[in-house]
């Protein structure tokens, strides 16, 4: 597992920059900027390439890579959980309050309520870690496509 974190770190400062920079676009309305800065597409693109890379440059199995892809889908939903939380409990309006983000494309203009606002971060918590899995999965499945690497040379004397 340490090693899994280790090899995270680079995802884990694009999941705060993108949380930084989605929180400093409040003032861009959410249909104009809410594809600016995804935390999903983040997590997306991330579980294909951790999975693909972790099998021809680490030779990871597929459930190595599997954990891989649970821990970005899971660690980008505690950030989402907890921006939300946090945004709620401040009365700080946002792109995590938003009820598109809540509720879809088609929700109404009112604002989401608390509990079920949570309620959908909390399902979301499941749902997309699930998700993020499974795409890493298939970013396993294509890793076959990349180059092997060669033994770097040794050192010239």
């Amino acid at each position: 597992m340490a090693q899994h974190l280790r090899i995270l770190r680079l995802y884990f400062l694009l999941l705060a920059l993108f949380t930084v920079g989605r929180l400093a676009m409040t003032a861009v309305p959410y249909e104009k900027g809410h594809q600016v800065f995804s935390l999903v597409t983040l997590t997306a693109l991330s579980a294909i390439y951790y999975g693909a890379f972790g099998r021809r440059w680490l030779g990871y199995r597929v459930s190595q890579a599997a954990l891989l892809g649970a821990l970005i889908g899971l660690s980008a939903q505690i950030v989402i959980f907890t921006v939300t939380l946090v945004s709620y409990s401040l009365g700080f309006d946002n792109y995590f309050t938003n009820p598109r983000a809540l509720l879809g494309a088609n929700a109404p203009p009112d604002p989401i309520a608390f509990g079920p606002a949570m309620a959908m971060r909390a399902g979301g918590l499941f749902a997309n870690t699930i998700t993020a899995t499974i795409v890493s999965c298939l970013g396993w499945a294509m890793g076959g496509l990349l180059p092997v690497c060669a033994p770097p040379p040794p050192p010239k004397k």
